[in-house]
Order: C-alpha cells, then structure tokens, then sequence
C-alpha cells in the first residue's frame, strides 16, 4: 500500500512532538537501567587511529537505549581547517540510538567493549540528568584540545561530576611519555607516525598522568574502586574483528628511506637545495603553528632545530654564491643538528628522524667542505 506525502510528514511531526514533550520532562529511570562506558576499536582512518569512546544508559521498562557521543564537530564550519589547526574549533556531544551506533561499528568492522558502572540508582539517575542538562544546555559544546579536551576527557569529567568526586584518574601507563603511548596507534600508518612526530613538541614528552584516549579509560575503569568496590564489572564484548592492517605501497618506512638514501646518493646540487628548501618551509610552518595555534602540543617545538628556518638564508647565500657565509651557515646548522641529536637520545621518535637527520648532516658537511676557506702554505 502507498503512503502519502501527508501520511509521511504528519508521521514525522508527531514524533519530533514525542521526543520534544520526552526532553522537556523529567524522566525517571527504572530500576531495570544499566549505564555504561563504551570503548570503541581503532580504525585505519586518521580520524579513527585511536578509537572513541561514549557512554550508554539503557532502560528497557521506558524503552530507552541511547549512545552520548561528545566526538562530533561540524565540517560546515566557516574557516574550518583554520580553525581547527588554531585550536579553536567547537566540538559537541550528540545522542545516537544504540543500535544506530553498534550498526555504523558493524559497518566499520571495529571492536565495541562495554563496561557497566556499578552505582546506585540515585548515580544512574544524575548521570542521565547531567547529560540531558548537558545536550540542551550547551554545556556539551567545547573546545577540542588533543590532550585536555576530547571525546574521552568530557566522558571523564561527566563521570566524575556525577559520582561527587575525582574518582576515575589514570592509574596504568604513568611512566610513560605521550609521545611513548601515542606511537603504537600508528603502526602500519608510517607517515602519519612521522607527521606527528615532528610536528608534536615538548608537551608530549611529558609523563602521560592524564586519561586522553579511550583505551587508557578502560584501562583505569578496570581498576578504579568507588565507594569500596570496583567501579566498573567486568569488560564485555559487544563486537570483535581482527585487527586488519592495511597495505600501502608507499605508507612505509621504505619509501622515506629510498627517498633520503637518492638525495643522499644521487648528491646533486639541486635536489640539495630542494632538500634544505623543504626543511626550511616545514621549520617555518613549526614556528607558525607554535605561535599561531591554542593547541599546547605544537608549541615549544625543539624540532626545528632540525627544520631550521636558518636553512633559508644558507640557500640565499648559495645563490649569491657567498662561500665565506656559506660555510659559517652550514657550521651554525651542524651545531643545531648536534643539539637536537642530544635533545633526542631518550625521545621515542628518535629512530624515525634520524635519517632526516642524517641526510640534512651529509649536504651540509659537504656544503662545508667545498666551501671553507683554503689556508695558503707558504714554504
């Protein structure tokens, strides 16, 4: 049988007044509801590299099952990519209905685990009020930061608003550097390991004590007592797949080799200076970024010792072909090189520069060579 366009939007109109009188009252759950952390697998995405994570709250008896998702943002933002690289960029929760959520995770054939939260009834309640309020009020709107603010911090900070205390902290992994827990996100994704590497400055050398991904959050839910006993019951499986990893002939390691290893074999003058171009541009990019965007993580970047802006007045002076210059300048850069090989001994991306570090030494050692002044000897 046909349905018509009024059938269809009369329809449409009575639920969107279903679920408006829905929010506008106050709505008691039963004592049949289970809420949740959800912890999602890792994709081969960029945006999915490190998994995600919301919170569920489901209650048969009032046919509620519903996802808090704080990870959206809106890709119709005006001056979006600006925004977002300076750091201000507003992302938002949004409410799914479970099975839209698990179904978009079957979809992308990625793991979804379940931790139920074992709390009162009176906790349930103000956790599901805390995100309703959360949702209407815009409480749930705020500025994303790679480290402080994400989607697993807010369901932190919503956690532990509810519970009245700072109950769920870090407690694995805190020896370790952010720089340390970020690299293993990045296998079989090489130059998104090396994009983040070089682009990423001292505060992610500092000891990881704060949740900021959603593995590290179930990782401390296992083990965080509340009110004398274990926070979270037992880690379930909703969804399992074996982690696929992706093939790339040109994502690896050995291409970034090839490539270094014929500028560095073919030595011609002007794959040099192409070389040291790039080298500069990036180490201009760094100091802007640095200065330019509210993200903490790219600023204080040591990096450029490495991506030295210095590189752009050393190409000037080969053009101009001022070999006393010349030489001062490929000196000041070695000794920048050096730093940064001492600041980068105990870094975890020391094995991943290290040939662009190696590389950049070779021309400039040869730049030094041609050009350092000949002492006459007179007999």
């Amino acid at each position: 049988m046909k349905t018509s366009f009024l059938q269809i939007a009369s329809l449409y109109i009575f639920l969107i007044c279903s679920i408006s009188n829905l929010s506008a009252q106050k709505l008691t759950l039963s004592d049949e509801t289970k809420v949740s952390v959800l912890t999602c697998g890792t994709g081969n995405e960029s945006y999915s590299l490190f998994g995600h994570t919301a919170i569920r709250i489901a209650d048969p008896k009032n046919f509620i099952d519903i996802v808090y998702n704080y990870g959206a943002f809106d890709f119709n933002t005006p001056n979006f990519v600006l925004k977002f690289v300076k750091g201000d960029l507003q992302y938002f929760a949004v409410a799914h209905p479970y099975p839209d959520f698990i179904n978009e995770y079957t979809y992308e054939k990625r793991a979804v685990y379940e931790q139920e939260l074992n709390v009162s009834q009176q906790l349930k309640q103000d956790l599901f009020d805390n995100l309703k309020t959360s949702l209407s009020s815009g409480e749930s709107y705020y500025t994303y930061k790679f480290i402080d603010k994400n989607c697993t911090s807010m369901v932190v900070d919503i956690l532990n608003k509810t519970l009245k205390t700072k109950a769920i902290v870090k407690n694995t992994d805190t020896d370790l550097t952010y720089r340390t827990i970020l690299f293993p996100y990045f296998d079989h994704h090489f130059y998104e390991k090396l994009g983040t590497s070089i682009i990423f400055g001292e505060k992610v050398d500092r000891m990881g004590t704060q949740i900021f991904l959603p593995f590290e959050l179930m990782k401390s839910l296992e083990k965080t007592s509340f009110e004398n006993h274990l926070l979270a019951n037992k880690t379930q499986t909703i969804l399992s797949y074996e982690t696929e990893s992706p093939f790339s002939w040109w994502n690896n390691a050995y291409t970034y080799l090839l490539l270094l290893a014929i500028v560095v074999l073919i030595n011609s003058k002007s794959v040099n200076q192409f070389y040291l171009l790039i080298m500069a541009l990036l180490g201009v990019f760094f100091v802007f970024a640095g200065f330019y965007s509210f993200h903490q993580e790219l600023a204080w970047n040591y990096n450029i010792l490495l991506f030295n802006p210095l590189l752009f007045i050393l190409l000037y002076f080969i053009i101009t072909k001022n070999s006393g210059l010349i030489y001062k300048l490929t000196v000041a850069n070695l000794l920048c090189l050096a730093i940064y090989v001492v600041l980068l001994i105990n870094k975890a991306h020391v094995l991943i520069v290290l040939p662009m570090v190696f590389t950049c030494a070779t021309i400039l050692v040869r730049l030094a060579i041609k050009n350092k002044k000949k002492i006459p000897i007179i007999i």
